[in-house]
């Protein structure tokens, strides 16, 4: 007996989460069609008392920003000029794993007059070369020296800097570990200079988290809040604060000294040389964000260790 077609390829019942580049775009088409809706009932334009000729589109209007969304744009967002801005847009997607953002907007002569394409929290705004119509604006010059550099950060400057140049890039500087981060430098197809940058791997060594330990919290809060502008949220042990975007804490109600956590990739091993060397280690407490053991060196310094 024939299989009947729609079970044969019917899938499971099992819901999947879409991609999140579509998720990105899906949710960017369908703010923009809630913003742009109008009343059928309503006239497009006012009602004029003459008639005025129309003149045809020869530049691309100035993108609509809703209010919404500058609340959290960023700062900056580079506007750049390309020869070719549909190459571009794939381009940069792929490069970047960036996501376009709405729909273009087309040109009566075919060119892209605007575009956008969502880089992690930044936005890379493009155009066609000549579709700004009068603008003083171009796409580089092939071989001419480079008026800017584009930084972006990406999670993994290597892969980012491959994809680059199996697509067409011109390498300019192959990636290495810098105090800042891991950097390269590429030049795009279409002229642009790139600099490739990665957030610097923590390191064993490298302070995991810091105590700030006081005798009256509330007093240290607030001077800590003029000084350094500190804000607070409650934290996992009485009288104990979470210092908002940082890895310190607060904790008030003993002798002041601040309390230092270094990172270890091996906590067993790290113990054991702690012992080796002349300190004192006890036991590992392990906890949801990872294992710590509290210690001190010969002097009797305390610190702990903490493996994540």
């Amino acid at each position: 007996m024939t299989p009947d077609p729609f079970d044969a390829l019917r899938a499971a019942d099992t819901p999947t989460d879409p991609h999140p580049d579509f998720t990105a775009d899906l949710r960017e088409r369908l703010r923009r069609a809630v913003l742009d809706w109008k009343d059928p009932a309503m006239p497009d334009t006012p009602p004029q008392t003459t008639q005025t000729p129309q003149t045809p589109q020869t530049t691309a209007p100035a993108p609509r920003v809703p209010e919404a969304e500058t609340a959290t744009a960023p700062a900056i967002s580079p506007y750049i000029i390309v020869a070719d801005a549909r190459a571009a847009i794939d381009w940069y997607a792929t490069v970047f794993a960036g996501h376009l953002r709405g729909e273009p907007y087309v040109m009566d002569d075919g060119r892209i007059g605007h575009a956008e394409i969502g880089v992690g929290d930044g936005v890379l705004m493009l155009a066609d070369a000549g579709a700004a119509g009068d603008i003083p604006v171009a796409a580089p010059t092939p071989g001419a020296p480079h008026a800017h550099t584009l930084h972006v950060r990406v999670a993994d400057v290597d892969a980012a800097y491959t994809r680059g140049l199996a697509l067409g890039a011109a390498a300019e500087r192959d990636p290495v570990d810098n105090p800042y981060g891991r950097t390269a430098v590429l030049v795009d197809p279409f002229g642009h200079r790139w600099m490739l940058n990665a957030a610097p791997a923590a390191r064993p060594g490298d302070i995991g988290y810091a105590t700030v330990v006081v005798r009256d919290a509330e007093t240290a809060k607030a001077f800590y809040a003029a000084v350094l502008g500190w804000r607070y949220t409650p934290g996992s042990v009485d009288n104990g604060w979470q210092v908002a975007d940082r890895q310190i804490g607060l904790w008030g109600g003993a002798d002041p000294r601040v309390d230092l956590c270094f990172r270890v990739t091996d906590l067993t091993a790290a113990l054991a040389r702690v012992r080796e060397a002349g300190g004192t280690a006890g036991q590992v407490d392990r906890k949801p964000y990872g294992a710590f053991a509290e210690c001190a060196d010969p002097e009797g310094t305390a610190f702990q260790l903490w493996e994540p």
